[in-house]
């Protein structure tokens, strides 16, 4: 009974008739602890396999978001930051920035987590999720509720981005 209030507080009907979710409503964290089968030949985490998680974190987000089958459109964006080694926990953090018609940005910051519990950036990337009904066609997802300050940069910020992917596909790169 309790998840069914929280389900209601952060999926709510605009006067528009759309729905509007939250950016809480689909963030999601996932830990890893880094093994031998994670590392690259310098003993560093292999970047393939940060991308694939980062991919599916990105992909979980997003079909939270939409209620709905997703694909992975464009990865823009891919920063590494610092390196992380054997025995390390990375932490992924991922989170809808923006919405299209059938578009989620998404971001996804990783950090890896010393014993103390301190986090400290090894990643941040930008990916865009396309929606998908049972026919595969793009569907129309939820708006997205702003509720902070911090949001609507962010918000903004995406837009700028969506601009210069926009600008990039018009030139052919």
């Amino acid at each position: 009974m309790e998840n069914e209030n929280i389900v209601l507080a952060n999926n709510s009907i605009n006067e528009d008739g759309k729905i509007y979710r939250t950016v809480d409503y689909s963030k999601t964290e996932q830990t890893h602890l880094l093994m031998s089968r994670h590392m690259n030949g310098a003993g560093r985490l292999f970047g393939g396999q940060l991308l694939a998680w980062i991919d599916e974190i990105a992909g979980i987000v997003a079909k939270r978001h939409s209620s709905s089958n997703i694909i992975t459109a464009c990865i823009d964006n891919l920063e590494f930051k610092n390196g992380c080694y054997l025995n390390d926990l990375v932490v992924l953090i991922g989170y809808v920035t923006h919405v299209g018609r059938s578009s989620m940005e998404i971001r996804i910051d990783t950090y890896r987590e010393k014993p103390d519990g301190s986090r400290h950036p090894i990643n941040r990337a930008f990916f865009v999720m396309v929606a998908l009904d049972e026919f595969e066609k793009p569907v129309e997802v939820p708006r997205l509720k702003i509720e902070t300050i911090e949001q609507q940069a962010k918000w903004e910020s995406a837009i700028k981005r969506t601009e210069l992917r926009i600008q990039r596909k018009l030139e052919g790169y």
